[in-house]
């Protein structure tokens, strides 16, 4: 009988670090939102989808969302369309949205997943982990909000609906001063 419970513990046990482990909260469910005390965006330097080159410091002056995430993750791959109407919705000009996609071999699940999920903004691709571990990134999606003088203020933990208008409305009162 003892040795009964200890295998059903066991695998309860099992279990809950399955659960605890799992990539992120279901979008729906509430993602965790952690306001900063405003540190400075680390600066990276990656590839995008399309080859070109994107250094973070080179974005100053514009409102960054700064999104990890990844081709097998559930929420990454729900949150995308919002994420898209989210681009949509906000001045090129004074804002941009940024999709690090974190696997390693990444180029090629990248190019299959947007050829039936097309997006309009700049999907990055960090093969060797640079941007993940500069952020400090352990579970996906992870989200950062940088401000146009380079400092995170918001990070989300999570899947969300970036087309909400709350998050939208939220985003633009973050927003520079138009350029006259």
């Amino acid at each position: 009988m003892i040795q009964r419970a200890k295998m059903v513990l066991t695998h309860m046990l099992v279990c809950f670090l399955i659960a605890l482990a799992s990539c992120s909260p279901e979008q729906g469910d509430t993602p965790d939102t952690q306001k900063n005390q405003t540190a400075s965006a680390p600066d990276f330097e990656l590839t995008s989808l399309s080859g070109e080159t994107v250094r973070l410091s080179s974005l100053r002056g514009k409102l960054v969302v700064l999104n990890f995430w990844a081709t097998w993750c559930p929420p990454c791959r729900e949150e995308m369309p919002s994420m898209q109407r989210l681009h949509e919705l906000m001045p090129a000009d004074r804002f941009i949205l940024l999709a690090v996609n974190i696997e390693a071999q990444g180029r090629q699940p990248v190019a299959d997943f947007v050829k039936t999920h097309p997006v309009g903004f700049t999907i990055l691709l960090d093969e060797t982990g640079q941007a993940r571990s500069l952020y400090g990134v352990a579970k996906y999606p992870e989200t950062f909000i940088i401000d146009p003088q380079g400092q995170v203020v918001e990070k989300v933990i999570g899947g969300m609906n970036w087309s909400e208008p709350r998050v939208v409305n939220y985003l633009r009162s973050l927003l520079p001063s138009q350029s006259h």
